[in-house]
């Protein structure tokens, strides 16, 4: 069965992962100001609170994890009343040493393990945008384990290291996001996947995204009228079903523009356009560039970062 959430994560193409402990005792508080880059945390043992810009306040305990896919701006702290430091999460990342904030003898009140990643896709905007901004899971063993396993293997420096941080991330991002699947999720993909109805529709425009879709095509699929496709879809999701199409085709157009050497008549087709220039005329209008221009620009990033 095709796994639309596979399918994003993939084309994100999580790596490089940077890990290290975190404590913290007495009072104690830190304001992290906005990452842009994904991070993650779990509480080992302890507890404390965090404050995420844009939700909810979070009491976090033993077994709980988090992941944010974008990391705002966000405070951690212990229980007591305190100015928080502010830190520069760039400055910040550079240290692998375990960090101690606030008291710095005595046993600590929280033990983290946190860390953050990298998206190699340069459309990791859209793909995100379908995501929720925080997800937080409780008590989920299968992620303590995820957890210690990448920041072991971040720690040395083995044999195939880099195939097995970046497949032990994926899995991590799938095991944290399969627990919101669910219709009470934020609004996006998960949410939409929650939904059986939209699930199969969700699944069928990734399983073939060069079928010529219509929205009663997939109204079908999902066993919905028109309308009520359409604002179920759109309350969802978030985005109306042919935005959410055009938008899956072309972050696979960019996919296969970046990493492949396809002529620009069979991404056409792969992605559902019935000619080249009908497909270059809405890449250009989607993305800001023709597709041969991208690919050059892709292929020349490529080589400088090489």
């Amino acid at each position: 069965m095709i796994d639309p959430l596979s399918d994003v994560i993939g084309l994100l193409r999580p790596h490089a992962v940077f890990a290290k402990g975190i404590s913290g005792a007495g009072r104690w508080g830190v304001r992290y100001s906005e990452f842009g880059h994904p991070s993650f945390a779990i509480v080992i043992d302890g507890a404390c609170r965090l404050a995420v810009d844009g939700q909810k306040e979070l009491v976090l305990n033993a077994g709980d994890f988090v992941l944010l896919p974008t990391t705002p701006g966000f405070t951690m702290s212990g229980f007591e009343q305190v100015t928080p430091e502010v830190i520069d999460p760039h400055a910040a990342a550079n240290t692998t040493a375990e960090v101690r904030h606030g008291q710095q003898d005595g046993p600590p009140g929280v033990r983290i393990m946190g860390g953050y990643f990298l998206f190699g896709g340069e459309d990791a905007g859209l793909l995100l945008s379908l995501l929720p901004q925080q997800v937080h899971v409780r008590g989920v063993e299968r992620l303590s384990t995820l957890v210690r396993l990448l920041i072991d293997e971040a720690s040395l420096d083995r044999p195939g290291r880099t195939l097995v941080l970046t497949r032990l991330v994926e899995i991590l991002l799938v095991e944290a996001l399969r627990h919101t699947q669910a219709p009470d999720a934020p609004v996006g993909l998960l949410r939409g996947l929650g939904d059986a109805r939209l699930a199969e529709a969700i699944r069928q425009i990734h399983a073939d995204p060069g079928r010529p879709w219509t929205m009663a095509g997939l109204a079908k699929e999902a066993g919905l009228s028109r309308s009520a496709f359409f604002h179920r879809f759109a309350r969802n999701v978030g985005v109306p079903p042919m935005e959410y199409l055009l938008s899956w085709r072309m972050a696979l157009a960019k996919d296969l523009l970046r990493r492949h050497d396809i002529e620009i008549a069979e991404i056409a087709e792969r992605v559902g356009y019935g000619s080249a220039s009908t497909f270059s005329t809405a890449f250009s209008r989607h993305v800001g560039q023709p597709p041969g221009r991208f690919a050059r620009g892709s292929s020349q990033g490529h080589k400088s970062s090489s």
